[in-house]
């Protein structure tokens, strides 16, 4: 049996917020930044979206469908799409109709709903799910959650979903000597299988692939693939943002002759073969169950949730938004709820993050705002609104 390379790209655009000051709160409730979300999300669809899908599909076809990967598009990036891009929704719809792209179900709005609500959770997935199905005319069946965030907890919940298949991270202090090279079960599921990303090949394209001072640099498709070779797994999960390509790693670092290169070379190889996250599950046997009590995540060096959770002020805000949600169950406001929605974006707390050293500089890169405490007031305001919204709401209902 060849050993196989699956390949997962995560898309989202976070809704960000305008600048809300203190003297705007019970006086005007719309939270955001249109010019920036339009700005960034053009720029963004012509220096990756755009190219990158036209190269994987030209990939697809020249290889005659043994080329094979699979997409996660958070519902914030369809609304965007639809709102700013259609042309990048389109060219999503040409890889949907080669039937070698496999689509992920995810958390409609890049949440942490698993961590705080498992109805909100199970909302966020049916409306993702549902959407999926509609822009795409797929049936999204293989889950990741935001971030990858994984626990024992999580996995019960995504089973009882209808998910069989779920991605997360090979996170270090959770495999021990164990290898993310195959595919495991849920301890606490165990008809849940699991693919383990590889972190060190996946951050060597996501963030070393450019840079001068690597030791491996210039990474080419030929040492890349001997690497991918050199797995003693059965499975290698290569898990990235898509924005590496043109966007985090510009054009100019080769990166797109890089991906255009790989896969004829890895096909003609004959060693190694492409698959997806649902026929991986299926075609491969598990060698061990997984147990993970903490959550695990795909962010910074810890592998945890401090990304988002690990101050007073990332924790301040998220359980002053998710102490909301059974109030607003009760109101049921279409409006309410989708503000609430965006909200949640994990980006906002992401934002919040007041790490040092290379993990803080990455949060500062890619964050809008100058400093995490200006991300804190910022969102406080927009969230005191909304809550004053609430409260009259409530009062009326």
């Amino acid at each position: 049996m060849k050993k196989s390379v699956c390949l997962y790209f995560q898309v989202h655009q976070p809704t960000r917020l305008r600048q809300y000051r203190f003297f705007d709160i019970g006086k005007d409730s719309h939270y955001y930044d249109d010019f920036s979300n339009r700005t960034i999300l053009k720029r963004v669809a012509q220096k990756c979206y755009l190219p990158m899908n036209q190269l994987l599909l030209e990939a697809i076809k020249k290889s005659k469908g043994k080329f094979k990967l699979a997409f996660s598009i958070s519902g914030s990036a369809f609304e965007q799409f639809d709102r700013y891009a259609p042309e990048v929704l389109d060219s999503f719809r040409a890889l949907a109709e080669t039937g070698k792209v496999e689509f992920l179900c995810e958390t409609y709005y890049h949440s942490l709903a698993s961590l705080a609500s498992p109805a909100e959770f199970a909302h966020q997935v049916e409306k993702h799910r549902n959407t999926v199905r509609e822009a795409l005319g797929v049936e999204p069946v293989a889950f990741r959650n935001t971030e990858l965030i994984y626990s024992d907890a999580i996995a019960r919940q995504v089973y009882e979903l209808g998910f069989k298949t779920m991605l997360t991270e090979g996170a270090r202090h959770i495999m021990g000597w164990k290898s993310p090279d195959y595919v495991y079960t849920a301890e606490s599921q165990p008809k849940l299988k699991l693919l383990l990303r590889n972190y060190r090949l996946s951050d060597d394209l996501a963030f070393r692939f450019q840079d001068s001072g690597w030791s491996e640099w210039p990474l080419t498709a030929e040492k890349f693939l001997g690497w991918l070779k050199e797995s003693e797994g059965d499975i290698i999960n290569l898990f990235m943002d898509y924005e590496t390509f043109g966007e985090h790693q510009g054009v100019e670092s080769g990166i797109f002759d890089f991906m255009r290169a790989l896969p004829a070379m890895l096909i003609s190889d004959g060693s190694l073969e492409f698959t997806t996250p649902s026929q991986a599950a299926r075609g491969i046997k598990p060698v061990a169950s997984l147990g993970v009590h903490d959550p695990i995540s795909w962010a910074d060096e810890e592998r945890d949730l401090s990304a988002w959770l690990g101050n007073e002020l990332q924790q301040e805000a998220y359980s002053k938004l998710y102490g909301l949600t059974e109030k607003l169950g009760i109101i049921d406001d279409p409006q309410l709820w989708s503000d609430f929605g965006h909200l949640q974006e994990s980006d906002h707390l992401y934002y919040m993050c007041t790490k040092f050293f290379s993990d803080g500089e990455i949060h500062k890169r890619f964050s809008p705002y100058d400093t995490p405490y200006e991300a804190f007031i910022n969102y406080m305001n927009v969230l005191s609104d909304f809550i004053i919204r609430t409260n009259y709401a409530e009062q009326q209902n």
